[in-house]
């Protein structure tokens, strides 16, 4: 099984700015939700992350070295990163929201993010180990982007998809089969009381 997992959370998080390639570590209730998260995984046999410090900060709870790969990088927001969602002006967010080609100013767009979050899933889908537990540590878009593969569905289907910190994103991949068996599943979070605030 796949587990494609997000971050804890960051004080770029809590504050609601938008957070792509800027590099925050985690917060302390950050730090607490990845113990959570490897605490309900439980055992991996693999461990992936995004190069970013907050991802390898949450894969350091599942206690084995992970394999860094670029490709499941969070979305560049270009001028946009690290500013607060409600900034982005009312034109730009429409076109954004219905074009999949658009890219923020310095940044990538939904499509090109599709592109490279597939390629990674699609090697892990050639691989053919689907007995193996791999967890794939992450960020929001990517998730989307993910969840978007595996449904065979468009690209801008992701602005309809909210993914919470620490939650688990489940995939069964293998044989070209694709399945979602889980989205956004905070259940841990909840259980010990660290769900994002």
């Amino acid at each position: 099984m796949l587990h494609i997992v997000r971050h804890g959370r960051t004080e770029h998080n809590a504050s609601g700015l938008l957070l792509g390639r800027i590099d925050p570590p985690l917060d302390d209730l950050g730090r607490d939700q990845a113990a959570a998260l490897a605490a309900a995984i439980g055992p991996v046999d693999r461990l992936i992350t995004s190069p970013l410090l907050r991802t390898r900060q949450t894969a350091e709870a599942f206690g084995i070295e992970p394999v860094v790969d670029e490709r499941w990088i969070e979305l560049d927001y270009g001028d946009f990163d690290g500013v607060p969602l409600t900034s982005v002006e009312p034109e730009i967010w429409k076109q954004w929201r219905t074009d999949a080609d658009f890219s923020p100013p310095g940044g990538e767009s939904l499509r090109q993010l599709g592109q490279r979050v597939s390629e990674a899933l699609g090697d892990l889908d050639r691989a053919d180990e689907s007995d193996l537990t791999t967890v794939v540590v992450t960020h929001v878009s990517p998730i989307k982007a993910a969840v978007c593969w595996a449904l065979g569905v468009d690209d801008l289907v992701s602005w309809r998809l909210w993914v919470a910190t620490a939650s688990i994103t489940s995939v069964a991949v293998g044989g070209g089969l694709r399945a979602v068996h889980g989205f956004n599943d905070i259940a841990h979070l909840r259980a010990a009381g660290l769900a994002d605030r």
